[in-house]
């Protein structure tokens, strides 16, 4: 939750843009300086400071709800819960599809088909809930260059010839996955830290990073003194925001 955009934790718009020139646009950005270091970025005194600490705290911290609501909100309608693989075999060791509201790691040797199933997954986050999809948008994280448009209209109308019976429909489609092309561990951390007003004005209901181990294997040699502590700061730090927009936003990430 320490994630979340400073915008959407209703500072003023003025106070946001002149934290974000000393590159503080989180709350957990804010929360890690001092009131002195505080009342130096905002120009505001000791005491409105104080008010402006207890505002960003409560916007961050998760809200408390029992055993029963979380199991009650689930079994009210348990599609929501998940978005289906279409696998039946698939789904019913995953309990239901793919989670919504947290993280999922796929791992195979290469050659497996794990972009492949990446793609057909970002058709069925595009199809419309009646069809078991979640009628949004996806935001597709290639690190590999080895995403392929051709090949995600080839699974659409292979897999939903009825659904996809145009051109027009097909091109709806494309348009709502939104392809970054990342190569780098940097501009990956980069792009996920950006990745909440993303979500907000595209109406995203699934990201995917095709794939993490591919960037961590080229820049990280385990093997070399302080490249596993760097290796494991990079992991953990994308992980707890990725975590965090999966939690708020209730999508599978």
């Amino acid at each position: 939750m320490a994630a979340k955009k400073l915008r959407r934790a209703r500072l003023s718009q003025e106070l946001c843009e002149r934290l974000s020139r000393h590159h503080i646009t989180t709350c957990q950005d804010f929360l890690c300086l001092s009131l002195l270091e505080l009342m130096k970025v905002t120009g505001q005194s000791y005491y409105d400071v104080q008010k402006l600490l207890c505002k960003v705290s409560q916007a961050c911290a998760p809200k408390m709800q029992t055993a029963y609501e979380m199991k009650l909100r689930k079994s009210v309608n348990p599609s929501s819960a998940f978005l289906s693989t279409t696998l039946h075999s698939l789904d019913k060791v995953l309990h239901g599809g793919v989670p919504c509201g947290s993280l999922t790691e796929i791992t195979s040797p290469p050659g497996c088909g794990k972009t492949q199933f990446c793609i057909m997954m970002s058709v069925l986050a595009t199809l419309p809930v009646s069809m078991g999809g979640l009628d949004g948008a996806v935001i597709y994280i290639d690190t590999e260059s080895a995403f392929s448009a051709e090949r995600l209209i080839e699974i659409a109308g292979n897999r939903f010839p009825t659904y996809f019976d145009s051109d027009e429909k097909l091109f709806c489609m494309t348009r709502s996955i939104h392809l970054y092309r990342e190569l780098t561990c940097g501009s990956v951390l980069k792009r996920i830290m950006s990745l909440e007003e993303d979500i907000i004005s595209k109406k995203v209901k699934l990201i995917i990073i095709d794939s993490v181990a591919s960037v961590v294997r080229k820049e990280f040699d385990t093997k070399l003194q302080g490249n596993l502590a760097e290796r494991s700061n990079f992991l953990a730090r994308g992980a707890s925001v990725l975590k965090y927009l999966a939690e708020e936003f209730s999508i599978p990430v």
